[in-house]
This record gives structure tokens, sequence and C-alpha cells, in this order.
């Protein structure tokens, strides 16, 4: 089977993601306690103070807990990539934050088989990005499953400047742990071997108070 490298300089590295810590939802409650006081029957009886009652705590609600894939199956309860605030701003921090995200997407993407995502922030010019999810689709179907593959990017930068079409460069260093392509009955029928991290070039767009990405490529030294 034919690998899928991600955005090298002559072909592409299939990716997924590093998966996404869930944050656990602590709740408390609080009981107030009183003692019931006690009844006189002379003329300088006390005024009693009403007991509180205690309201019931309620339960932590449980997250399911994020199973990565493996030769037993598929990723289960894979987080699905947030964009913060931040990266919904047309500011130099706000397509860095973008660009992060994206690729968190695209890992995302990768592990669960699920394009919605992908697909409304990469336009069908993307050629990269077309190929990536026809990796994605191919290994998604008839019972198949990626393993591994997980992406981060341990550097984004960007000089936030337009160009003449009004578009903004962002560089990002990505990281990839390597990818296995299992068969429906388990095998595995291909193991990208560990590359090094790869410099990658996304041109992006802000409109409709929204980035979007336009063309990604490699950064070849």
């Amino acid at each position: 089977m034919t690998s899928h490298k991600f955005f090298t300089a002559r072909h592409l590295r299939a990716a997924t993601i590093a998966g996404v810590a869930s944050a656990a939802l602590a709740l408390s409650g609080c009981n107030a306690g009183g003692s019931p006081g006690g009844t006189d029957t002379s003329p300088a009886a006390v005024s009693q103070t009403p007991t509180a009652t205690a309201s019931p705590t309620p339960s932590p609600t449980s997250t399911p807990a994020y199973v990565p894939a493996s030769a037993s199956g598929r990723a289960q309860n894979v987080p699905v990539p947030v964009l913060p605030d931040v990266g919904k701003t047309e500011t130099k921090e706000g397509a860095i934050a973008f660009a992060r995200y994206w690729f968190q997407v695209l890992s995302y993407s990768y592990e669960t088989g699920d394009l919605s995502l992908l697909d409304r922030l990469t336009p069908p010019s993307c050629g990269p990005c077309q190929k990536s999810a026809e990796a994605i689709r191919a290994w998604h179907s008839e019972g198949r499953w990626l393993v591994g593959g997980q992406i981060t990017t341990p550097a984004v930068e960007s000089t936030f400047s337009k160009d003449e079409a009004g578009k903004y460069k962002v560089s990002a260093q990505v990281h990839q742990v390597p990818l296995s392509y299992l068969r429906a009955d388990g095998t595995v029928a291909h193991t990208d071997p560990q590359a090094a991290d790869q410099g990658n070039l996304l041109i992006i767009s802000y409109s409709s108070d929204s980035w979007r990405l336009d063309e990604v490529g490699s950064i070849v030294g």
C-alpha cells in the first residue's frame, strides 16, 4: 500500500491528531447546618434559629475517556478541536491560533474519518488538502482504520503582513508520530517510519469575521 506523507517537498504525509486533553467538570455543593432550638415555656424564652435545609450535591458529569486507535480497533471519544476566541480575530495572534487549529482539525479528521470540520476550513482548490482528504476517506472505509500519526505544531510564526492578494502567510513546524494503516481484519498494511519535522507554509485569508485556509505547501530549505 502506498503511504501518504503529509506535505513534504515531494509527496504528502498522512496526518492524525495528537489527542487534545479533556477538561474535567468539578461540581461542589455547600451544606449549611443548624440545630433546632429548645422549647422554653418561660416569659424570657429565646427565639429559635430555623434549621437550614442542606442542598443536594450534584454529581460530577462523567466525560468518556479518550482511547487512541490501536491494533484492537479505532480511536474512541476523540476530543473535537475548539478554535480559541483569539483565533477568530484578524490579528497576528489570531492567524497563529487559526493555523494551529487547522492542524488539530486535520489530525482529528485522520483519527475519526470525520471530514466535516476540515471541509469547512479548506477550499476545493487546495490540492494537498484534497489529497489528504482522499487518504482519510480511503482508510476509514470498508472497515479500515489508522493508528498513530498524531500531529503537533511545536512552532508557528507569522510576519502578519498582507500580500498583493490581501492574504497572510503563516509558517508552521509540524511533528508527526509514525502512522500505521490497518486493514479491516486488524492486520497492518503499511507503517510510515518516523520522519523529521516538516516546515509548512499556510496561505490564509480573513473575511466575514473568520479565517480560511487558501493553500498549504512545504518550506524547502
